[in-house]
Order: structure tokens, then C-alpha cells, then sequence
């Protein structure tokens, strides 16, 4: 039986054209309204938040403004007025309902911050309606608990963002992810592979770097909470002063990074350090020189870095869908979560 959230990887093709012909247009509305700030502050909770990060990297590695991203409890708990004179918020949300966030955006905006919303909820959500801008993402209804045609269409949004910003970057890339992502779900590599490698271990590290740092988050969250993995997302940097030490032959790690960039020699150098260790190395992109040197490869997107992660999410979510079945769990409602988490 085809699952709902299988079902909802495979739609992520059309919601990502359906999102981009909606969003590209609007890149003046984006710049007209940034124009008045210098950084940027991203609101977020679970999957949006490793969206966020995928939004902080994009901004500042190819706008140049200092980004962050925001501690909701200043606002929401603390209630500590902050001057945010000059600031762009960005808040996520794929419900538009989450009452945290829409607080937090509230906050900013009376706080003196300009603000945008993304959101799958719609115009009338109430994290669009607080918005000077909404960003509404096309995806359509989202039945399966984790986050999957949510998540890209978010980083579509951000990517959309990130022009309006004034990104050093060819824009034609965005029209090319949609096909990229097809091709990725015909084809993700050696997936039963890993399935396998993983099915009888108790934990895994997942790590990438720079913006593929939000794939290694998302890609850990998603084992976590579909397959009940004890995944540990970090970037390589991190991994290596001293989290590292956990991987071995009972802790494998899933290693993520774009065909190109300047972060690939580092990856690749970290998967060789792990199977040296004699641990497996599984790898999620990089192109022919990560592959290489894996246990086992899934395929990355055939995009230039800065779109990457919208491709290189796919096949981590193929491989949670596949092992969340593989251990008997229905990867459509994991316990004890549901489709919109409300904290206080």
C-alpha cells in the first residue's frame, strides 16, 4: 500500500511549479519591502526552522545581510521588547496557525521590523493576515504527519526571498528544480542499501555544511520523528569537534552536500575519516567524488549550490518513507505527533 506521505513526495514536482509561478512574479513586492531593512531575523519552530536556516545561509552567503534566527520565547514568554528597527522578519509556518509564531511575528512587526510571512495556509491564515507581506507556498493539503511538499515549496519561498533580496545568483536555476526533483524520485540511488544499513542500528549522524546544513537538519528530523532513530543532525564543523567519537560501526553516518561548492572537499574528507573508522559512510549528493568514497550513495539534484537543498531533501525523505515501513512503522501518523504542534 502507497502511503500518504509517499504519495506526497511524488506531488512535490507540480507544488514546486505551482509555488514558482506564483511567487517569482512578486520579487518587487520582496525588494521594495527589504529595501527599507539590513538583516534579517527568521521566525520558526521544527521543519520551518530548518527551512529558516536554509534562508539564513542563502542571505547571507549571497545577499550579504547578517541573518538569524530568532528565540520565539523573548516574545512569547520573556516578553521583552527588542529594537528591530531596520530588521526584515521572516516567519514560517505550513499551517499559517501556529499560535507561537504568529505572536512572535506580531512582536516584531510592533517592535519596529518589517515582515514577511510563508506560509501553506493561505492569504486569510493568521500568520498572513500579521504579515505586511504573505508568501503563500502552493503545495495544496498535506495529510502525512512529516513534512515533505511543505517543506520544499518553503524553501522555494525563501529562494524567491532570497532574489528579492538582491542574491548574486542566475535566477533561471529556480525553474530548473522541479525537473530536478522528478528525476531524484525516479531515481534516488541506492536506496534499499541504506535502508538495510540502517534498519538494525539505534542511532545515526546526519551532517552537511554551509547550505546543505538545513538538508542534514531536516534529514535527521525526519528519522527521528517517522522512524524513531536516534538521528543527530549537525553541521561538519560541529561533528568533528567532538560529536564524532559516537560514529562507529553500530552509529553510521549520512553525510550531505551539493555537487559543488566549497564545502564538498570537507565532505568528502569527513566520509573517508568515517569508513577509516570503520564505520559506513552513506551519502546523500555530492556528485562522483562524494560517491566514491561512500558506502552506499543516494543521488543528489543536478543544481548549482545555492538551490541544491530543494533537491537534496528528496531522496533523504524517500529513504524515511522506505525505512519507516522496512521497521513496520506507518510513516503517516507517528505517535504522539500531529499535523500542527502548538507551544507555549
Amino acid at each position: 500500500m502507497t502511503t500518504k506521505m509517499r504519495s506526497e513526495i511524488a506531488e512535490q514536482p507540480a507544488a514546486l511549479r505551482a509555488t514558482l509561478d506564483a511567487l517569482l512574479p512578486r520579487v518587487g513586492e520582496v525588494e521594495r519591502l527589504a529595501g527599507q531593512t539590513r538583516q534579517l531575523l527568521f521566525i520558526a519552530r521544527g521543519t520551518s526552522d530548518n527551512a529558516a536556516v536554509y534562508g539564513r545561509y542563502l542571505a547571507e552567503a549571497h545577499t550579504g545581510r547578517l541573518s538569524t534566527l530568532a528565540a520565539p520565547s523573548i516574545a512569547t514568554t520573556y516578553r521583552r521588547r527588542l529594537d528591530l528597527d531596520g530588521v526584515l522578519a521572516v516567519a514560517l509556518s505550513q499551517s499559517g496557525r501556529t499560535e507561537e509564531i504568529v505572536e512572535t511575528l506580531a512582536w516584531a512587526k510592533d517592535c519596529g521590523a518589517k515582515t514577511v510571512a510563508i506560509t501553506n495556509g493561505g492569504e486569510q491564515s493568521p500568520l498572513a493576515q500579521v504579515a505586511d507581506l504573505a508568501l503563500c507556498t502552493l503545495a495544496g493539503e498535506e495529510k502525512a504527519v512529516p513534512a515533505t511538499k511543505t517543506y520544499t515549496t518553503q524553501l522555494a519561498a525563501l529562494a524567491v526571498l532570497g532574489l528579492g533580496l538582491g542574491a548574486d545568483v542566475n535566477a533561471d536555476d529556480l525553474q530548473r528544480v522541479p525537473d530536478a526533483v522528478e528525476k531524484l524520485i525516479t531515481d534516488p540511488g541506492d536506496l534499499e542499501a541504506i535502508v538495510e544499513g540502517l534498519a538494525d542500528k539505534p542511532g545515526v549522524v546526519v551532517s552537511g555544511r554551509g547550505l546543505a546544513f538545513s538538508t542534514a537538519l531536516e534529514v535527521a528530523l525526519k528519522l527521528k520523528e517517522a522512524c524513531y532513530l536516534h538521528a543527530m543532525g549537525l553541521s561538519y564543523a560541529d561533528l568533528l569537534h567532538g560529536p564524532i567519537a559516537v560514529v562507529d560501526a553500530d552509529t553510521p553516518a549520512i553525510l550531505v552536500a551539493a555537487g559543488e561548492g566549497p564545502t564538498l572537499a570537507g565532505t568528502v574528507a569527513l566520509a573517508e575519516r568515517v569508513t577509516g573508522a570503520g564505520a559506513s559512510a552513506f551519502t546523500v549528493g555530492g556528485g562522483p567524488a562524494l560517491s566514491r568514497v561512500s558506502t552506499a550513495a543516494l543521488n543528489g539534484p543536478d543544481l548549482p549550490e545555492w538551490v541544491a537543498p530543494l533537491g537534496l531533501i528528496v531522496p533523504g525523505q524517500l529513504l524515511t518513507e522506505a525505512l519507516a515501513r522496512r521497521l513496520g512503522i506507518d510513516p503517516d501518523a507517528p505517535r504522539g505527533l500531529n499535523k500542527v504542534t502548538q507551544t507555549d
